[in-house]
């Protein structure tokens, strides 16, 4: 049985079935309220476990180490690889096994300055802070098996 209901309009009133009108159906683009508190927690979290982890200097250091490395040491070290010797990578085993004083900064750093075989000696070809950034990158990659 159809719903009767008084229809008026300025100039009449009268009573009749009334139809129920199709609505088309409201879809927001925006992520709900508590979607949008969610995503901001969670970047805020990991922003903060990041900057708990690496202090200030010590981040724009590893980009500074990351750019010297690309532009350095990537041709023959790419992804931690050895295009010259396969089994002497960058990697936390291999830099353990192989490198004089193993996987410590100072080693690495000395491993920079000086040279060994075919890995030229950088020394006065960058800086002393290009040496130990590109350093603190090698270890921190080769510490966390980022390679």
């Amino acid at each position: 049985m159809a719903a009767t209901a008084t229809r008026c309009s300025p100039i009449t009133c009268r009573a009749g079935p009334v139809r129920a009108q199709a609505q088309k159906p409201q879809v927001s683009t925006r992520p709900a309220p508590f979607m949008l508190r969610f995503k901001a927690a969670t970047v805020a979290g990991a922003a903060a476990a990041l900057l708990a982890a690496v202090p200030a200097g010590q981040a724009a250091d590893l980009a500074l180490g990351e750019e010297v490395f690309n532009n350095n040491c990537a041709a023959c070290h790419i992804g931690g690889n050895n295009n010259v010797i396969p089994e002497r990578t960058l990697r936390k085993e291999a830099i353990q096994q192989y490198l004089d004083g193993g996987l410590t900064l100072d080693a690495i750093v000395y491993q920079v300055e000086n040279g060994k075989g075919a890995m030229p000696a950088w020394e006065g070809r960058l800086s002393d802070d290009e040496i130990q950034a590109v350093a603190s990158y090698v270890l921190k990659q080769a510490e966390g098996n980022l390679w």
